[in-house]
């Protein structure tokens, strides 16, 4: 079962999709805000396994 997680009671395979939206669509995140918020995130990724598979 590839991909699937399993335990004695389950088996499950959880997949989380991330949407940031400013309120009225204001772009917020530019310039050196923009890289560090993006840094942040892969280093959370990363430190709990998680993958990111795509990132606009």
């Amino acid at each position: 079962m590839g991909g699937y997680i399993e335990n004695s009671h389950a088996v499950y395979n959880i997949k989380y999709h991330v949407i940031w939206l400013t309120k009225y669509r204001y772009k917020i995140l530019h310039g050196e805000i923009a890289v560090k918020t993006k840094e942040l995130i892969w280093q959370g990724c990363e430190a709990r396994g998680a993958t990111i598979l795509q990132g606009v």
